[in-house]
């Protein structure tokens, strides 16, 4: 996680924040990424959101639908253990109802 001067922000039409965690791997093809969103303003305020999102290998956010690779699963699963909050709440979304 990055630290408070050097977090990564984001703007959205109901809030912006702060990415508080964030997995991330290097592929051929692009920065495959899952992040969890703080919201520090607007109307989602003191909430989070999951964005999952990919990044070129400039480290510029696109635009595009996330596309993994089953091969890439691995590397991926072992970076989001360096994210306990986002864990946790993909765990919350995976549980049986």
């Amino acid at each position: 996680m990055a630290s408070e001067g050097t977090m990564k922000t984001f703007s959205l039409h109901w809030g912006s924040g702060v990415v508080e965690e964030e997995a991330q791997i290097e592929t051929p093809y692009h920065r495959p990424t899952i992040q969890l969103l703080k919201f520090t303003d607007g109307k989602a305020k003191g909430s989070y959101e999951i964005r999952f999102c990919t990044y070129d290998h400039r480290g510029r956010f696109q635009r595009m639908p996330l596309i993994i690779d089953e091969r890439d699963l691995a590397p991926l699963r072992a970076a989001l253990k360096r994210t306990p909050k986002l864990r946790k709440l993909l765990a919350r979304w995976l549980a049986k109802s």
